[in-house]
């Protein structure tokens, strides 16, 4: 096998691995066994432990002693630090960029917003998150802070796994979500006071990290 082969072999595991995961196909503690996954794909194990190994680094999966590599937990404590954390940055990237934005990148958080709408009716929690983070993207873009909006990019890459499996649990936030955007794009459009900006938008996000705590708390014991 030659080392471009041997690369592509690991990059299709990833990328099937990860889906699998993103999808909850493969659920939170899920062992992944990969002989087994080598099988299914029709490779050796060598790119399945690759890709494996680089889903631990980027949090998708953790090794256990005794057990090995499953799908990563998600732990109600970090999920909500992770989660107030995001709240503060988006919170004050989107108030301070507010008097600043656009009404093209309005336009755009809007259009983000309608499709948005339509991943919910759907129920498509992975594209839901990714365009989530868009809109909000859009929106922060505005602060004239570049370290904030370079931390905040570290943050959406890092949680986002955690946060497309947050809207999975509970789909009721979905059309919640968006109601709230559209309060916030009128907040932002109106000029309202940066400090009122700021707690709608910090409030807005702390909303879904206690609804899919609580749904993590009312899951039976044993389920993921």
């Amino acid at each position: 096998m030659t080392a471009a082969h041997g690369g592509s072999k690991s990059e299709a595991a990833y990328r099937h691995l990860r889906q699998r995961i993103v999808d909850r196909a493969l659920p939170p503690g899920e062992r992944l066994v990969l002989e087994q996954i080598a099988r299914e794909l029709d490779m050796s194990v060598v790119p399945v432990r690759e890709a494996v190994r680089r889903l631990e680094a980027e949090g998708y999966v953790q090794y256990q002693r005794n057990v090995g590599a499953q799908v990563t937990s998600i732990d109600p404590d970090q999920y909500l630090h992770s989660m107030q954390t995001l709240a503060l940055l988006e919170g004050y990237a989107t108030a301070t960029g507010a008097a600043l934005i656009g009404e093209s990148e309005l336009d755009s958080a809007r259009r983000i917003n309608r499709e948005l709408k339509r991943k919910a009716e759907q129920g498509d929690a992975r594209a839901y998150t990714e365009l989530n983070r868009d809109f909000h993207r859009t929106l922060c873009a505005a602060s004239p802070n570049t370290h904030l909006l370079a931390v905040l990019e570290r943050e959406w890459s890092r949680l986002d796994l955690i946060r497309r499996s947050s809207f999975a649990l509970v789909p009721a936030r979905y059309a919640e979500s968006f109601a709230e955007h559209e309060a916030l794009l009128r907040l932002v459009e109106t000029r309202s006071p940066e400090a009122v900006v700021e707690q709608f938008a910090r409030e807005h996000t702390l909303r879904t990290a206690h609804a899919a705590i609580a749904s993590l708390q009312a899951e039976p014991e044993g389920k993921p």
